[in-house]
């Protein structure tokens, strides 16, 4: 994490003595007036997060659903989402060529918490996430929400305090960030360690920034909370109630772990190697490519749709709303019918990927889920753990953050989660080598 090697760099500059150690630090009178500035401007931003949640949510609502039917249509038509992902296209492209900042950093670069965005930056990375996501594309909100937080944390120090030294912007950006992301994941402990994962894979140090943001996070889950309580529009959790019970791991089980790990690296190592030819055609004619990008991954969507049956928002959007469909109506998916949807949601992802702003983290699991329910189909393998291990599998090869991963598919099972983690584990070791060895220059953190 940028601000985090700048904070580290920072905090060797604090005279012409030794730098301090972890404990002196902690004893300073200055990290102590950082820890509280952290838990005053985490709470702002917190506050920001939720609502851009809340309007990502709304507006693809009000596009999927309230705009047919205040055009006159009954139902929404099955070609909507071609003119929707043209207008995604056009609108994110133009974004990305002409306002400062390119819109944030390309999820096709590998997820990572990037440079702190300049202020005049903001502006172009909210509107190249709202119009992207709100519209559909195969992508999360997290990246543009880690980008944001820390470019509010920037934004507030210096409103507060002009001429704030180095480790001081560079712990209020990650505080930000930390705070932006703390109640998408459902826990503020998931959403530190992931930040604090991917900030270590960058090899940045943790020490200065640990406890502000940790502090951020919390913060953040009560901010989300306190916030649901008053609007009644909900916070976002990713447990999963009403899964079947699993009772425990056996040899077999652990066989399909390995299996799953294996075929998620060559699916991640798929994903990655389309990203990346992808971009190279559309990135230098943007905004010209961007609406032809939206209109083939809307004809994906329509086309999975047609063929399986089920519902084109399983293959559009970022797979956290359908996640739960999914898993608790995996009866009424047919084999074919689940091929078809994750082939495309696949293709569409790394199509997104190349082209549009937001974040790979929920498309991953979704996938991930799909593959697990295909494989439970097979003899000795509970729905639970399949899922489980596809999860885990998949989370990492996008990712690169193993510890992140079993945690992202332990939460999401929530009481089975402990039980089926030895599991996961195993799935995400084996796809986290193998997807190191097949494709050891893909995009790392």
């Amino acid at each position: 994490m940028a601000q985090a090697d700048e904070a580290a760099r920072a905090g060797t500059r604090t005279g012409t003595a030794a730098p301090q150690s972890p404990e002196d630090v902690l004893r300073s009178a200055g990290y102590t007036r950082l820890l509280l500035l952290a838990a005053i401007v985490g709470a702002p931003i917190s506050a920001a997060a939720y609502f851009f949640l809340q309007l990502v949510s709304g507006l693809q609502e009000w596009t999927y659903t309230d705009l047919p039917r205040v055009l006159g249509f009954s139902a929404t038509p099955l070609w909507w989402p071609f003119p929707l992902l043209a207008v995604a296209g056009l609108a994110v492209g133009a974004v990305i060529r002409y306002l400062p900042g390119r819109g944030g950093h390309s999820p096709a670069d590998g997820f990572h918490t990037g440079a702190v965005p300049v202020p005049r930056d903001l502006p172009g990375i909210l509107l190249a996430a709202l119009a992207g996501l709100g519209l559909g594309v195969v992508l999360g909100p997290e990246a543009p929400l880690i980008a944001l937080g820390g470019g509010l944390g920037v934004l507030a120090l210096h409103a507060v305090r002009r001429g704030a030294d180095g480790r001081t912007a560079a712990v209020l950006a990650a505080t930000g960030s930390f705070a932006a992301i703390s109640a998408l994941l459902g826990s503020p402990i998931l959403g530190a360690f992931l930040l604090m994962e991917a900030s270590l894979a960058a090899g940045a140090a943790l020490g200065v920034i640990l406890l502000p943001g940790l502090l951020a996070a919390g913060i953040g889950s009560l901010i989300f909370l306190g916030l649901d309580s008053l609007t009644g529009l909900g916070t976002a959790s990713l447990t999963l109630p009403g899964l079947p019970a699993f009772g425990r791991t056996d040899i077999v089980e652990f066989g399909w772990a390995v299996l799953a790990g294996l075929l998620a690296a060559l699916v991640g190592v798929v994903i990655h190697r389309l990203t990346a030819v992808v971009r190279r055609q559309v990135e230098p004619r943007i905004v010209v490519a961007g609406p032809v990008v939206g209109v083939v991954v809307a004809g994906l969507a329509v086309l999975a749709a047609v063929l399986s049956g089920h519902d084109v928002s399983f293959v559009l959007f970022s797979g956290q709303e359908a996640l739960g469909p999914l898993l608790l109506g995996s009866a009424g998916w047919a084999v074919p019918s689940l091929v078809i949807v994750l082939v495309a949601k696949v293709l569409t992802y790394a199509l997104c990927l190349a082209t549009f702003r937001g974040g790979p983290i929920f498309p991953a699991l979704f996938i991930g889920a799909a593959g697990g329910v295909l494989l439970s189909h097979l003899p000795g393998l509970p729905l639970v753990a399949g899922a489980a291990i596809g999860i885990g599998a998949m989370s990492v090869v996008m990712l690169r953050l193993p510890i992140t991963s079993v945690l992202l598919a332990t939460l999401l099972l929530g009481a089975d989660g402990l039980a089926v983690m030895p599991l996961v584990i195993v799935a995400v070791v084996v796809a986290h080598v193998t997807a190191a060895r097949l494709a050891p220059a893909a995009p790392t953190v």
